[in-house]
Formats: structure tokens, sequence, C-alpha cells
């Protein structure tokens, strides 16, 4: 397994994770909650630390299962759960238009970077992605406009070809449905999730348990899409971003065919508090340009309160990053739905988020 997020649930699964999620305060908080923290954390600290973790992993014999794209000189298909190339499509941007049926599709365009002019004009309000297989996430991809704002293009626009120009909706409800593949290569369902989006459009968090179901057709749709990925192969988690507008109309907007940040706190809640999975929580991400031991202690107070969970965290102190940023994920139980928001915004105003 070749990612940071599932640290707090690895259990005996090997994890090449980067050494800014093994800060031991961190992990001391996870396994004091009762998280089957991962007992084989192979940590690296650069890219070159990266590697060798990778080639010592193929030569332990293990099968890795990569949530974003490496180069197949790094890790042969033959050493992958799922192939580079695979991941890539299934991630791209531009490959809702082969994997969603046209009636759940926004109104979208596949432009090169000539085209992207005319094709999104300052007067009009539009939604810009990348179209690349190079996956990677963060929201690093997407970047909103609405109509007569100044313009102001994302970096990727500097160095990819190609993007997709969608229609700007107007969003009544937005999901996360959780769904996961095993090795019968069947798509199951494991939870309903709502997200939470901030004005550009930037994943701020997630509502989980007493959530609002989406319609029937939709989730049928949702199922069908990940079982046409496990059908060429994919294996693993994924989370399938949907909304209603307001109009009506039934979208699929992203495909997620990785661990997400959806993904960790329903793990989580499985683990340690199943008897939560029906009652109101909402995830949160807590960010500051300093130490994570220093987040840690300032948020004791709300842990030692009780209904909170840390779900994970990071520490670019840890590794080779010059730019000192520490983030926590943590999930806010309860069983009213306005005390867990209350809470949640509580600590996203202590620290300024």
């Amino acid at each position: 397994m070749v990612s940071a997020r599932p640290i707090a649930v690895a259990a005996d699964t090997p994890v090449i994770c980067s050494a800014g999620g093994t800060d031991p305060d961190l992990l001391a908080h996870l396994r004091d909650s009762g998280l089957p923290v991962g007992t084989d954390l192979r940590e690296f600290r650069s890219e070159g630390e990266f590697a060798a973790r990778v080639t010592e992993a193929m030569s332990d014999g293990l099968l890795l299962s990569m949530e974003y794209p490496q180069p197949t000189t790094l890790c042969p298909d033959e050493r992958a759960l799922k192939s580079a190339q695979l991941v890539g499509y299934l991630n791209n941007k531009a490959s809702i238009t082969t994997l969603v049926d046209p009636r759940f599709q926004a109104h979208r365009s596949v432009v090169t970077r000539g085209q992207l002019a005319e094709a999104a004009p300052a007067e009009k309000s539009w939604v810009l992605k990348a179209a690349t297989n190079d996956a990677h996430g963060g929201s690093l991809d997407v970047y909103l406009h609405r109509a007569d704002e100044q313009i102001m293009l994302p970096a990727f626009t500097d160095v990819l070809t190609e993007f997709v120009v969608e229609e700007y909706l107007q969003i009544l409800r937005n999901w996360g449905l959780q769904f996961y593949v095993g090795t019968d290569a069947r798509a199951r369902l494991l939870a309903v999730t709502e997200q939470r989006v901030d004005t550009t459009g930037v994943y701020t968090g997630g509502r989980f348990g007493a959530v609002t179901a989406p319609p029937v057709e939709l989730l049928a749709e949702c199922l069908a899409i990940t079982q046409r990925a496990a059908d060429v192969g994919y294996r693993g988690l994924c989370s399938l971003d949907c909304a209603q507008t307001q109009d009506g109309q039934q979208v699929v907007l992203d495909l997620n065919f990785r661990i997400t940040s959806g993904s960790i706190p329903l793990l989580a809640m499985q683990s340690v508090r199943p008897d939560a999975l029906d009652r109101p929580a909402e995830s949160v991400k807590l960010t500051v340009a300093g130490a994570l031991t220093d987040l840690l202690a300032e948020i004791r107070p709300a842990l030692a309160a009780g209904g909170l969970l840390i779900v994970a965290g990071h520490d670019t102190g840890r590794t080779d990053n010059p730019f000192r940023q520490s983030t926590l994920q943590l999930l806010v139980l309860g069983d009213d739905p306005d005390d867990v928001t209350a809470r949640r915004r509580s600590l996203e105003e202590k620290t300024g988020r």
C-alpha cells in the first residue's frame, strides 16, 4: 500500500507513507483512541527515500496498491494491484465522458490550451478542471469562475495541454458516495456522505451518519460507474462526487478512484465507533503554519471533552519540504447535528483553519 492516509486504520497492512504522518505524538493519540494503527509503517522523507521504500517492498514480494500513478520504471504493472495507466485514466477529469451515463453528466467540453480563452469567457460562469492522467487530488486541479469576475487561471493551465470546461451548477445537495471493490471484482456501497465545499469549490469536510439520501437513480448510476471501473481492473476504495441542483438535475461531478478524505473517517468510525455510523458526525481538517505537536496541544481540551476523534495528521517538518505546515483531520461526533456543527466550527475558529 502506498499512501499516508490509511495509517490510522492500516493494522498489519504494510504502508509506504510520508514521515510527516508518523509523528510519535500523533501515533500515540491514534492508538489511545483504539484505532488499529499501522504496525508496519515504511516512512520516507524525500522522493529518493520513497523510491527506496517501493523497491524494498517489491523485494519483500509485496503487491503494491498505489493511490496515484507512479512510473512503471519504479513499479512495473505486474507488481501493482492496479496499473498506473488504469489509475490515471479513471481519475482523469475527462474520463467522466466515457464512464458516466450522459443523463448524469453536466454540460462539458474538453479543450486545448489554445481553445481555452474562447471556451471560458469572463462574462460566463464555468468550472475548469485539469484533464490529466497524473491524478493527484487535493483540489489542486479544479478552478471555479463566476460571471464577470476577473479570471485568475490556476497553475495547472501553464503545464497541461488539455482541460475540461464544465457548466457552473447551482447545487442544492452535494454527496460523496463511498464505494469499495474487493478481490471478487464486485462494487459495493460503503456509505453515503454529504460534502461541505467552500466558495472556491475546495472540499472542506464531510457529514456522516445522519445525512440526506441521494435520489435512487443517482445512487444506482454511481454503483454502476464503480462496477464499470471494477470490470476494467480497479480494486480498492473510491469516492464519487455527485449532486442535485436547485432545478432538480442529478449529476456526477467527479470520480475519485483512490482513498480520499471521506474514506478514512468512515473506516475509523467502523473500527472504533460503529455505534456512531447512524448518528451525526462531521469531519474537519485543521491547518497551521507550524509544528504538529503545537496543533495537538491546542485541541487537547476538546479531545478530553469527548466526541472528537483524530483520524489523520501530517507535519512537513518531518520531510524535506522547506515550507512548514501541519494538518490534522478530525471527526466530530454527537447526537445533535446542530451541536456537532457548532463544535466543528469552534475548532475551525480556534485554529483559523
